[in-house]
């Protein structure tokens, strides 16, 4: 860590004077200079053909999810989340903040993916399967071509509790960590932050997970749960700043994105692009996420990222191209909000790296309009979420003011917003409630 003396601080603002803003807290908008066409994505360390497989593993998974997880079975054992046109918002918003909205907004709803609840059930539930499959096919207990309800035997339960798994997490990913490593019948251990909300490390422990917790914030969680974890000679550490295996997770929402866009009569090209807005924590989801989609659609889909203002990690490592090797409290920020699952003081690495090419931008933050947009989403659309998946829905006011989109030349009633909400369906009633009366206060 390096904590920058004033003198320092000055020569940083000097050279990238951003950093002024984001210092005093002041929402920002970023465009990144460094986005590369949809010709260059050959350069990148991962592939379609690496989707695909993610994809595949999947629905090799999918007979044992639907017998595991009853949530599963209507959709066979596939995790997903629906789309929906949430046009009472778009209106809500023009008029609260006297602003207009060109073209659709939808809300991808990751709030309401079985299990978890959250979009770390792409990602972590992912690892978790991938973690498993490879222990069953190196001990022989499996093939590809076997049935997979095998993995929810009593043979195979008796064979994962020999290994550990390990997870450092701010919450939602430490849930889906530990409900699927238990279920598979894992010794889990989720070293979780400070700013982990008490109910996640309650529901952890009810679906038998072990829960370690800390004072400090998630790069003190996450570095103990890996010095942990790699002491045990059966230890696999999901590890949330240089996953790949998250990363790919995250990235097949895009295939089902792409049908659900079909399905409804939403067209993708360069004359009806398509405009994303997710929140970034350490930036594994939405860098996942950006990377399939622009597998998919290559040029006519933009990506945005946000951050808390308290806490831009990955604005920080990309505006000044330091990525992993600064964190926020470097600039005197002090990484506290009340977005939970985006309270995170250093970026991924392997994520970064790659969303640094990928991302159109980036903006941030106050949590107070957290809290007002979560209102608004349940007095508007009837749709409950927790207050960190509430941060896509004002990316085309941000963004449609900025030059990116005139810049495009495209008419802006073409363009499909989809704000991405990333967690909220496990969330206690009472903490709804006052969720919910928070952003009523603030209006």
């Amino acid at each position: 860590m390096f904590i920058f003396t004033n003198n320092e601080l000055k020569a940083w603002e000097s050279t990238y004077p951003l950093l002024t803003d984001l210092r005093e807290l002041r929402p920002v908008y970023w465009q990144n200079p460094h986005l590369a066409p949809a010709s260059r994505f050959d350069t990148l360390p991962l592939t379609m053909q690496d989707m695909k497989k993610a994809e595949e593993r999947w629905h090799r998974f999918a007979p044992f999810l639907a017998e595991v997880f009853p949530q599963t079975e209507e959709s066979n054992g596939i995790i997903e989340s629906p789309l929906r046109r949430i046009a009472g918002m778009k209106d809500k918003l023009a008029n609260y903040y006297n602003r207009s909205v060109a073209g659709e907004l939808y809300l991808k709803c990751d709030n309401e993916l079985p299990i978890a609840g959250s979009v770390k059930a792409r990602g972590g539930i992912y690892e978790v399967l991938h973690h498993a499959e490879a222990l069953a096919i190196d001990a022989g207990l499996i093939s590809k071509e076997d049935n997979y309800t095998l993995f929810a035997t009593k043979e195979f339960k008796d064979f994962f509790k020999d290994y550990s798994i390990g997870v450092g997490s701010t919450g939602n990913l430490g849930l889906s960590i530990g409900i699927m490593s238990a279920a598979l019948g894992f010794q889990v251990s989720v070293y979780m932050s400070a700013d982990a909300k008490q109910w996640k490390k309650d529901l952890l422990r009810e679906k038998g997970a072990k829960v370690v917790e800390f004072s400090g914030d998630f790069s003190e969680a996450i570095e103990e749960g890996r010095k942990t974890t790699t002491e045990d000679p059966n230890g696999y550490f999901v590890d949330d700043e240089d996953s790949k295996h998250l990363f790919l997770g995250y990235s097949t929402a895009a295939f089902r994105l792409k049908h659900q866009l079909e399905e409804q009569g939403i067209k993708v090209d360069k004359d009806h692009p398509l405009f994303v807005y997710i929140p970034c924590g350490v930036g594994g989801s939405p860098g996942g996420i950006t990377f399939g989609l622009k597998q998919l659609f290559g040029d006519h889909v933009h990506c945005f990222f946000v951050e808390p203002t308290h806490s831009p990690a990955v604005l920080i490592g990309l505006l000044t191209g330091e990525m992993d090797r600064v964190s926020v409290q470097d600039f005197g920020l002090d990484n506290k909000t009340a977005a939970d699952g985006l309270a995170v003081g250093r970026p991924s690495q392997f994520a970064t790296s790659i969303s640094d090419q990928l991302v159109s931008g980036m903006y941030t933050m106050e949590d107070d309009d957290l809290y007002r947009l979560l209102a608004m989403l349940q007095d508007t659309e009837n749709i409950q979420v927790e207050p960190s998946a509430t941060a896509g829905l004002l990316g085309p006011q941000a963004v449609l003011q900025s030059d990116y989109a005139k810049q495009l030349e495209i008419n802006p009633d073409n363009i499909n917003h989809i704000a991405w909400a990333t967690g909220g369906d496990l969330v206690p009633q009472k903490d709804r409630e006052v969720f919910y009366k928070t952003g009523k206060d603030l209006m």
